[in-house]
């Protein structure tokens, strides 16, 4: 796939603001793409947002993030016990959140895909554009039971260390998820040889995003 380099611009991103609905959202959807960000931008900081966090999930929640990210590089952590799955009935407390993150202002934002089948992550999204309306906002998919895949039009190409160490990662952070059917290795690195086979990746691995607005 013919390749627009954005290197420079993506070495601007200083600040980096990643949200989550629920615990191993950011990784699974957009985990490979910080990690790779992480090794070639020495300069990027992170905040990392997830709204459905409780008990072992936090934890595990909080572990997924440093493996990702480091400590060093975290500059803000927020983690919420919003329920699972009833976000949308308290949708005034969770723009409350986001309100609060304005004082952020990133030069990047990764958050889920407006279309996601799961209506917390919708929520998540919306509210994402509702807040930040001249920010770069990168969307990512999760894999799941409602087969809600779409068709992308933006993709990360992942070395083969960064896709293997992304999917360790999440296996080792997440192990309240074991239980889950879905919740395999195979699920994460089929779903990114899916994406890197549609954009011709060298490693044959990608992640994907759905970009709705940019500048170039």
């Amino acid at each position: 796939m013919t390749q627009l380099t954005l290197g420079a611009g993506l070495a601007q991103a200083r600040t980096i603001l990643c949200l989550g609905a629920h615990s191993d959202d950011i990784e699974i959807g957009c985990g490979g793409t910080i990690l790779q960000l992480v090794e070639k931008y020495s300069c990027s900081q992170f905040y990392w947002v997830v709204f459905s966090a409780c008990g072992i999930r936090a934890e595990e929640a909080q572990r997924g993030a440093e493996a990702f990210v480091g400590k060093e590089r975290l500059r803000g952590t927020a983690l919420k016990s919003f329920r699972d799955g009833f976000m949308p009935f308290v949708g005034g407390e969770i723009k409350d959140v986001f309100e609060d993150l304005k004082t952020v202002s990133p030069d990047l934002i990764f958050t889920h895909n407006r279309r996601d089948a799961h209506q917390d992550h919708r929520l998540i999204a919306e509210l994402t554009w509702n807040t930040f309306r001249d920010h770069l906002i990168l969307e990512y998919e999760i894999p799941k039971y409602d087969g809600d895949l779409g068709q992308p039009n933006l993709f990360m190409p992942l070395d083969r260390e960064i896709y293997r160490r992304k999917t360790s990662y999440i296996m080792s952070a997440f192990q309240s998820q074991r239980t889950k059917g879905w919740f395999q290795e195979d699920t994460f690195l089929s779903l990114m040889r899916l994406r890197g086979m549609e954009c011709n990746a060298p490693s044959g691995h990608a992640e994907a995003f759905y970009a709705r607005k940019m500048t170039l």
